[in-house]
């Protein structure tokens, strides 16, 4: 089985890839993730007739030969296709048009950086002179449209011009494209702009104009994108982010947006598990404090001029460690002695367990601190390989509310990075 996918929450210009990429492979069955965007399912449910398409619950993952991905380069961001990512003699083929480093092995790829992934692909079906008929046609500039703002973001090239250009020709219509591209302006949309418009909390961060407003919303509201570029015009700021609060889920989705170049909002999103472009992007949480969730998106903004430091530039080491068998009074010995405020704990060279002050809290007769560290120790442990990014460490220590993170290579211990070490990354006090 030969299959065409794109990322969650598909975009115009997801839809568009994966249409044409059935159009340049045929026989790839296009699978279409059950997350879409509004006007992304609108037009679909409109033209169901003519793009027929799958989800990825309704086919056999086992029978994939070939999988083309199209409008990413992560795993994390396709529905379904986990069991692919280590599949023997699994065929890739990679079309994307975004700056950050692709996680996906592909046997063949076209990854240039352009305002619109179906630009790469309307290249290749015009040098193929494969036929495309006025809905395709449409669908394609719709993708294009979105993803460079009708052609005005600075992203856009010269090469997406020429393929607005072809696709007028090949009667693209551009009353229907209007009229999906249009988002809706409702009630509950309205409510939202209004909440958020009652608290701007700007703030100042690495010279830009912020804004980060946290808002609590408990029924589906459509278009939160929208209300995010509403609210960024009117308050008039550098960059605006929502953090969209689901109390019953636990969740929150995170929407950014920025009219300006030096913030690259989908850099600081995927950092969050997310994407975008570098003008829009978003990301969903869950479990995590809206509060922190806050606080990160500053300090990623703080740190973004720092993507080439790693883990293993922020670690400490060596790692002051303790065994199992350990007593508890000799631990708090050592973490008094030492100035740290936990310690692996580490038995016959494998990583068995953490301990930090907080688990002290355990104790309730004095008596305990003779019992060995074992007895006491985390057994979750969060761990982290060195040439992982100090946003990657942020991310999990506020996800798993650590202080701390072992540096694992090889199955071995080599280092420990702490939440001072990261702060000192995000705060630019790096060494020379």
């Amino acid at each position: 089985m030969k299959i065409v996918t794109t990322h969650k929450g598909t975009d115009f210009d997801g839809l568009a890839s994966v249409i044409a990429g059935t159009l340049l492979y045929p026989g790839a069955l296009p699978v279409i993730p059950k997350n879409l965007k509004p006007n992304v399912k609108m037009f679909l449910s409109a033209h169901k007739h003519l793009l027929k398409n799958v989800q990825p619950g309704d086919i056999n993952i086992d029978e994939v030969e070939t999988l083309i991905v199209v409008d990413t380069n992560n795993w994390g961001r396709l529905e379904g296709m986990s069991k692919l990512k280590n599949k023997d003699g699994l065929k890739i083929f990679l079309w994307d048009h975004h700056t950050n480093p692709s996680d996906i092995e592909a046997d063949w790829e076209c990854q240039r950086v352009i305002g619109a992934n179906i630009t790469n692909m309307i290249r290749h079906l015009r040098v193929e002179r494969i036929h495309i008929n006025p809905v395709h046609a449409t669908l394609f500039l719709a993708g294009l449209y979105e993803d460079t703002g009708g052609l005005s973001f600075p992203s856009t090239t010269p090469d997406d011009v020429s393929a607005a250009e072809f696709l007028l020709r090949r009667r693209a219509d551009l009353n229907i494209l209007a009229s999906f591209l249009r988002p809706g302006y409702e009630e509950k949309q309205k409510g939202v702009l209004i909440e958020m418009l009652k608290d701007q909390n700007k703030q100042n961060v690495n010279g830009y104009a912020i804004s980060i407003r946290q808002i609590e919303v408990n029924t589906h509201v459509d278009n939160l994108a929208m209300v995010m570029h509403m609210y960024r015009e009117i308050i008039n700021v550098d960059a605006a982010f929502g953090i969209f609060v689901d109390t019953r889920r636990n969740s929150s989705m995170i929407i950014g947006r920025t009219n300006i170049d030096g913030l690259d909002i989908g850099t600081i999103l995927r950092a969050m598990g997310g994407g975008g472009h570098p003008r829009a992007g978003s990301a969903v949480l869950k479990n995590v404090n809206p509060d922190a969730i806050a606080e990160w998106i500053t300090e990623l903004i703080k740190g973004s001029q720092q993507s080439s430091v790693k883990v293993s530039d922020l670690m400490s080491y060596p790692v002051i460690m303790a065994s199992p068998t350990d007593s508890m009074e000799h631990v708090a010995a050592l973490l008094r002695e030492k100035g740290c405020t936990g310690v692996p704990i580490v038995d016959d060279g494998k990583l068995v367990g953490v301990l930090s002050r907080n688990d002290f809290k355990k104790i309730k007769r004095e008596k305990h601190l003779k019992s060995p560290a074992k007895a006491f120790m985390s057994r979750e442990i969060v761990t982290i390989s060195p040439d992982k990014s100090p946003m990657l460490a942020a991310k999990l220590m506020v996800r798993h509310d650590v202080g701390r993170l072992p540096v694992i290579e090889d199955g071995n211990i080599i280092g420990i990075i702490t939440r001072s070490d990261g702060m000192s990354y995000f705060y630019d006090t790096l060494p020379d």
